[in-house]
């Protein structure tokens, strides 16, 4: 009777062990792919913003044809785009640079810079890109704590046993940072 308790224990720890790693990795996974759909909702929310946004530039620097056209390029690609976040990111740093341009040459044309529909526009993409980097942050969370799982001994055993794939992180700078200052004349 003895000898039964003891194979019995000797059988379960280790069954019960597996199975607690086995669930915890699948649990982590599972924040991964909650976590990356809220990065996907918010870069669809840039991507809604963009042709507004290109549209008020074009109203005021049509001879600007190629910034404009190669942002509306990368943000048709970046839309298009459903691989994995390490993909995504390589064309969104991209599509983040040829922003940054648009807003170089919105600098040349003070008018634009004072329009009331460009602003709130402005004004929105900073919200998006804030957004955004804590839609990653919390994604880059996820993974981190997955890898650590995935990669620490002993769960890494189970996940090797399991096939658990790895993640990538997604990285990628704000276009905007901050809201402009607007400065008035002094009376």
């Amino acid at each position: 009777m003895e000898i039964l308790i003891v194979l019995a224990f000797i059988v379960l720890i280790p069954a019960i062990w597996v199975i607690v790693q086995y669930n915890s990795l699948v649990s982590l996974r599972n924040y991964i792919s909650e976590s990356w759909s809220n990065v996907d909702t918010e870069l669809k929310r840039r991507y809604d913003l963009i042709p507004n946004l290109v549209a008020t530039v074009k109203g005021y620097a049509a001879h600007e044809r190629e910034v404009l056209e190669t942002v509306t390029q990368l943000r048709n690609r970046c839309a298009a785009n459903n691989g994995p976040p390490g993909e995504q990111a390589r064309d969104e740093v991209r599509l983040v640079d040829a922003l940054k341009r648009l807003l170089v040459v919105v600098e040349n044309y003070p008018q634009l810079k004072a329009d009331q529909h460009f602003l709130k526009l402005q004004g929105e993409l900073i919200n998006t890109e804030d957004r955004i980097q804590a839609a990653r942050r919390f994604y880059n969370g996820n993974v981190r704590d997955y890898r650590n799982r995935r990669e620490t001994f002993p769960s890494n055993v189970v996940a090797r046993m399991f096939n658990f794939p790895p993640h990538d992180f997604f990285s990628v700078p704000p276009s905007v940072k901050e809201v402009p200052n607007v400065e008035f004349g002094s009376a």
